[in-house]
């Protein structure tokens, strides 16, 4: 009996986690450091290092950003270019769910670039939804946006706004 209970949680816990239920989004609010940044994706061998803005809530501002965020993986290499693109503001729908970008965004993240979610944003998206917006499993929650930009290029990032 014991052990069909443990079957039956392995398999439910196993569908939630296909499903993009179970996980949780990985996060640095409980550990943000202005002078030390951290990363889903550290590229300890990166000889160039990009942050990305996204503001807008426009498909053709997303597609111009990962197609710039692929060229430039291209160029450098996956192990010589190390990619953030922030998002907030109307830029965060970039990371719902079922955005017409949802699939690559995935797909970038196991390429190793980190897309990160603005909690300020997501904060004022919550009092007029009255829920937390959803975002990709992968999508990194950062205490705000303007302020990881500012780290990452206090660190040394190119900083690009396509």
């Amino acid at each position: 009996m014991k052990s069909a209970f443990g079957l039956v949680l392995a398999v439910a816990c196993a569908v939630l986690a296909s499903h993009g239920i179970a996980r949780a989004n990985p996060s640095m609010l409980n550990n943000f450091n202005f002078d030390h940044p951290t990363f889903e994706h550290p590229h300890a061998f990166a000889t160039h290092h990009v942050v990305i803005q996204v503001s807008q809530g426009d498909l053709a501002r997303w597609n111009l950003v990962l197609n710039n965020a692929q060229n430039l993986l291209e160029a450098f290499g996956n192990d010589k270019v190390q990619i953030v693109v922030v998002t907030y503001g109307p830029g965060l729908k970039m990371l719902f769910p079922h955005s017409p970008v949802a699939k690559r965004v995935a797909a970038m993240d196991q390429e190793g670039i980190e897309f990160d979610a603005c909690h300020k944003t997501m904060e004022a998206m919550a009092r007029k939804l009255g829920h937390m917006p959803k975002l990709e499993p992968t999508a990194m929650i950062v205490p705000g946006g303007l302020v990881r930009i500012m780290q990452l290029e206090k660190a040394g990032f190119d900083y690009i706004k396509p």
